[in-house]
């Protein structure tokens, strides 16, 4: 009678298991609260090309940019922030701003955005 040596059993116990699945769902939360963010400032970024291209005047422009602003539901930037400038013929408008995502006791997760009109 020959034994066939029994094979190790190959895979992830019960604890990795619990381990990553822990993992995952905290990256899941924290990427779940940065999507809003990024959805927002691609809506600044369009708000901010339509008052460049539309408005001729600061007041012109941050009238645009506050329509767009109401329109697309934007908190994080108002227009007495954007930046306007004008380069050779073409409005130049630019913002920066942050935004602050609490984790966890008295940890943040800081995005900080900012752009300018083409």
């Amino acid at each position: 009678m020959s034994f066939q040596s029994k094979s190790r059993q190959r895979g992830i116990s019960f604890v990795g298991l619990v381990f990553v699945a822990s993992l995952i769902a905290m990256a899941a939360v924290v990427l779940a609260q940065i999507f809003p963010t990024a959805i927002e400032f691609m809506a600044v970024q369009k708000a901010v090309q339509k008052a460049a291209l539309d408005g001729q005047t600061p007041a012109e422009i941050r009238a645009v940019f506050d329509k767009a602003s109401t329109i697309d539901d934007i908190k994080s930037i108002a227009s007495k922030d954007l930046d306007i400038s004008k380069q050779g013929d073409k409005v130049v408008v630019a913002f920066a701003y942050e935004r602050e995502i609490h984790l966890v006791g008295p940890a943040y997760l800081t995005l900080k955005y900012e752009g300018r009109s083409k």
